[in-house]
């Protein structure tokens, strides 16, 4: 109960990112941007709140372990510091997502412009 789970922490770093990317992209590619960034937003945050919920469940655990032997325990970090710390991934993952999407957006735009315009 003390100490972060680095193993979850670098699946959501890992994992989330491929996920909303790999949703995101094939709608990138047929010009429906928007929608492929809610596919990647969904894919992403789904990650993380599945990730939080991982974790409560795991605390939850713990916490009734120490209450059926008859002490009060507390999870070092909080359990807020920990469903924070999974939301911020997600939250930083989503704003890369957007920033790629831009780039793509604006490439594909380009690319219908004939060359002397551009």
């Amino acid at each position: 109960m003390n100490g972060l789970n680095w193993y979850w922490i670098a699946l959501e770093i890992v994992a989330a990112p491929v996920a909303g990317f790999l949703l995101a992209f094939p709608l990138w590619r047929k010009g429906q941007v928007i929608l492929g960034n809610i596919a990647g937003t969904v894919a992403i945050f789904g990650t993380a709140i599945g990730l939080i919920f991982r974790e409560y469940a795991v605390l939850d655990q713990a916490t009734k372990a120490c209450l059926d032997q008859g002490f009060t325990c507390w999870p070092s970090p909080s359990a807020f510091t920990r469903f924070a710390i999974y939301a911020f991934i997600g939250l930083i993952v989503v704003l890369a997502l957007f920033s790629v999407s831009l780039v793509f957006e604006r490439r594909t735009a380009r690319r219908d412009y004939a060359p002397e315009w551009r």
